[in-house]
């Protein structure tokens, strides 16, 4: 075995190794499970070949190989609370694995393994030992006879150890596990992997995919039995630089030794030191790649969980002594270390440090109300003559604020108090089981059994690029959830065909609409969609007649409506080289809906963008829509596509090669969508709104052609019937309607005068109306007609008619009221008025509060304000007799 191992060739090996047995090397896909609903993350190598598992997809390899990025932090896979405290426990990971789709089985899948760990990583074949699940004969004899493995070597183990299943349900099957033998621990020197002394290290599960389990537990055969096998990077490489820890390899290496320069803290200094050093290390990698693959933080889902890891990671920064953002330095070394590997890191750079660098400032904020908020629950304790903090304020202070529990411990004691762990552990556990219930899946729809199986056995070639009518052939039909041999009119239909000049909805262009003819029939294609794989359904009913299966049919796009959606998918592209133009490379895409009315456009930005942004956006367009550049579409390499410059859509999976369209030397995208052959088709484009729709995200909705001609149309006639109604010139309508405000603000002036004057004499009637309560002045009157600032200025007036006082005056309306109470400031130490109007309020039903001199409050039953002003007055008397 070398005596290193370097992780970048460690990933290389196994994928060259593969690679030379006729897989094809597959990139990774997104954190984001493309497809699946079932998963909030992508938790294994095999989530992105899950259809394949099923059946319900081909593509033109059976074998593959990948290095895949992983996460596991929800679930039957939560190991986030061990991540830092145990070697091997970690949020992002790798998972280098081989696959086969029904191609070869076992023997060659342990062959290939075994020659790999023991040839190619030269691992002492006597340091390994093998697992198979207790069931399986043809596993434990192919490691005993082909590959020569003594029997004490290969153990029997049960499901729990030997079964494996992605989740609770999908593909599953028996396992075979290799393991790495660090040698005799204490007195554990004959034990097997089954042992967990520490002796035993996992480094390669093999599972033989033969069965799909659904929600009952249930399981059938695969059509397909196959291979999915996983090995974790971050193991194999502590096997072979010889060390314990994962923590103590190179992929890991680097970024601690960041995370020490940045704290001033060595590793070995203590353990709790060690423990939040190599937590800081292991979030900063799942929160730099969670970003690049699209994911936001925010309060749900998936942004939830980034969220809770980046702030988990500052919080340890906190006891590192760090109480500045730090964070998205050690993520910038994240991507040095790892953008060879993964180059959209590299693209994304300047993105990820300021997403993480702007979440930690705004952690760090809410981290300090943390402690404003336990020195109050402190002070609270102390009056109340407590021993514990209770249960709940802590764990509002970890759940809301962040606040680590142990820092949280450490000032209790600093004050002489403790808390009760039975209770925030209650609390905790009440709070995972709402995290796990509030996940309802990823949003998509899950494939139906018909669309898996016509999956399965049909694909649809696109020809839209090419021409919007073909004849093709009718494979399949579906109507109202089942495969049928004919459609009759009236009766709503799915067609699947063998080639579709037809768009299916994707990349955020809607699906195409037109007509399906056959000899015997008519139909309105409504929707064009792809439920599964490279199958494409035609949705629609049937016009006329009827249709039947494996007829000859002539397929017809709507013009307009194509090109409508042509010109605002291109019109995107154009839209989004502005918007980084203008605002910066960190103006990358979110999300976009292409229609042939309008489009929408999502992308990264803090701040509303200014008319000036928005006009300059739009100048920059239509003067590349004026230059009529010509688009260039070609076929690449994925790498070469992104080596030259093409940006690539956040979260979105792409193939081995990728389709990149461009326009002039502004606009270069990987797309699959349908494009203006000139950037003049556009027309014109103009930007009909711009929203913010979640934290760091913008929104812009724009026209273009045609659509942007209605719109201009639409809004002459508008300022044209305004100007009639204003009898005004258009030119002059901007001086005219000035005019009008102008008359009206000094009318409303006016108003306020007139109500002032009304409210001062009312004010003098009111006044005569005060009572002496035990040697305070107390005016409590109702007032009809009056709400808001009109009541607070009528308040206010009568305070100071009074001099010192107590006002509180009731005016209902619409079955309600409303209170308003003031305190002179003599009477404010005796007497707050926040407190008389809690007391008060609560007699008509609602609520208030307010500063010691003015407070409101709003009640459901006018019917007792005279028993409320009762309850002033007994306040009053108890107050001042106190």
């Amino acid at each position: 075995m070398p005596t290193t191992w370097p992780s970048r060739e460690i990933r290389s090996a196994f994928l060259r190794f593969f690679d030379a047995r006729g897989h094809r090397v597959v990139p990774s896909s997104p954190l984001v499970p493309e497809g699946d609903p079932t998963l909030l993350f992508t938790n294994a190598g095999m989530v992105q070949f899950k259809r394949l598992f099923l059946g319900e997809e081909t593509r033109d390899y059976r074998r593959a190989a990948t290095a895949q990025k992983c996460m596991r932090v929800s679930g039957k896979h939560n190991d986030l609370e061990n991540v830092g405290r145990t070697p091997r426990h970690h949020t992002f990971f790798e998972m280098l694995g081989n696959f086969s789709f029904g191609d070869y089985g076992k023997r060659e899948a342990i062959g290939w393994a075994w020659e790999l760990v023991t040839e190619t990583y030269a691992i002492p074949g006597d340091r390994l030992a093998a697992t198979v699940f207790r069931e399986d004969d043809d596993a434990e004899r192919i490691w005993r006879e082909d590959v020569g493995l003594p029997a004490s070597r290969v153990t029997r183990l049960d499901e729990a150890d030997n079964f494996w299943a992605m989740g609770d349900t999908g593909p599953c099957g028996p396992c075979s596990e290799i393991y790495y033998d660090f040698g005799p621990q204490g007195d554990h020197a004959d034990c097997d992997p089954s042992c967990d002394c520490g002796r035993w290290l996992e480094i390669w599960n093999l599972v033989f995919m033969q069965f799909d389990r659904d929600a009952s537990g249930a399981m059938r055969p695969l059509p397909k039995p196959s291979i999915d096998t996983g090995a974790g990077l971050e193991r194999m490489a502590a096997v072979l630089q010889g060390v314990r820890s994962n923590y103590e390899t190179d992929l890991f290496t680097g970024i601690l030794e960041r995370a020490q320069e940045l704290s001033g803290v060595r590793l070995g200094t203590s353990a709790e030191k060690d423990v939040s050093l190599r937590v800081v290390a292991d979030h900063a990698r799942a929160v730099t790649f969670l970003l690049a693959d699209g994911v936001l933080p925010s309060n749900e889902g998936r942004g939830y969980v980034l969220r809770r890891i980046l702030r988990r990671a500052a919080r340890h920064g906190v006891l590192l002594g760090l109480e500045r953002p730090f964070l998205h330095a050690v993520a910038e070394r994240v991507i040095d270390e790892m953008r060879d590997a993964y180059p959209a890191l590299g693209e994304r750079r300047a993105y990820v440090a300021d997403r993480v660098r702007r979440e930690e400032e705004r952690f760090l904020e809410t981290l300090k109300k943390g402690l404003d908020l336990l020195e109050d629950a402190i002070a609270r304790a102390r009056q109340a003559d407590l021993t514990a903090l209770p249960d709940d304020v802590v764990f509002r202070l970890y759940d809301t604020f962040g606040f680590p529990v142990d820092l949280t411990e450490d000032i209790l004691a600093g004050r002489g108090l403790r808390f009760d762990h039975a209770g925030f552990e209650a609390a905790m556990n009440e709070q995972r089981e709402r995290a796990r219930a509030a996940w309802k899946g990823s949003g998509e729809t899950a494939v139906g059994p018909v669309h898996a199986q016509l999956a399965a056995d049909f694909e649809t070639r696109f020809r839209g690029y090419e021409g919007l009518e073909l004849d093709s052939r009718v494979l399949a039909l579906v109507s109202r959830g089942s495969a049928v041999p004919v459609a009759r009119e009236g009766e709503p239909v799915e067609i699947v065909v063998e080639e579709t000049p037809f768009y299916a909805e994707s990349g955020g262009q809607v699906g195409d609409r037109g007509t399906i003819a056959t000899a015997t029939g008519r139909v309105e294609v409504e929707d064009t969609q792809r439920p599964a794989g490279t199958l494409v359904v035609h949705r629609g009913r049937v016009a006329r007649g009827e249709v039947y299966l494996d007829q000859p049919a002539h397929l017809a796009v709507e013009p307009m409506h194509r090109f409508g959606a042509v010109r605002h998918h291109s019109g995107t592209h154009l839209l989004h080289a502005a918007l980084r133009e203008v605002l910066g490379p960190n103006a990358t895409q979110r999300g976009s809906l292409v229609t042939p009315s309008r489009l929408r456009f999502d992308f990264s930005h803090d701040a509303p963008l200014t008319r000036d942004q928005i006009r300059t956006v739009e100048d920059l367009v239509n003067g590349w829509i004026g230059a009529n550049e010509p688009a260039r579409v070609e076929t690449v390499p994925y790498r070469e596509a992104v080596a030259a410059g093409a940006i690539a859509m956040f979260g979105e999976k792409y193939g081995d090669r990728v389709r990149v369209v461009t326009f002039g030397d502004f606009s270069m995208e990987l797309c699959g969508g349908t494009h203006a052959r000139a950037t003049g088709d556009i027309g014109v484009l103009k930007v009909v709104s711009e929203t913010g729709i979640a934290s760091g995200v913008r929104r812009v909705e724009a026209v273009t052609g045609q659509e942007a001609l209605r719109r201009w149309r639409e809004q002459e006639q508008a300022l044209e019937r305004t100007a009639e109604l204003l009898r005004s010139p258009v030119g002059e309508l901007e001086a005219r309607v000035e005019k009008l405000l102008e008359e009206r603000r000094a009318l409303e002036r006016e108003l306020e005068r007139l109500r002032a004057d009304q409210r001062r004499a009312a004010s003098g009637d009111l006044a005569s109306q005060a009572e002496d309560v035990a040697g305070v002045k107390v005016l409590a009157a109702r007032v009809e007609g009056v709400a808001g600032d009109e009541l607070r200025a009528m308040v206010d007036a009568l305070r100071e008619r009074l001099g010192s006082g107590i006002v509180l005056l009731a005016a209902p309306s619409d079955g309600k009221v409303t209170l308003a109470l003031g305190v002179t400031p003599d009477l404010t130490a005796r007497f707050r008025a926040g407190d008389l109007v809690r007391e008060t309020a609560a007699v008509v039903g609602g609520k208030g509060g307010g500063r010691p001199d003015f407070a409101q409050a709003g009640g459901r039953d006018p019917g007792k304000i005279d028993e409320a002003f009762e309850r002033l007055r007994a306040v009053v008397r108890e107050k001042a007799s106190a």
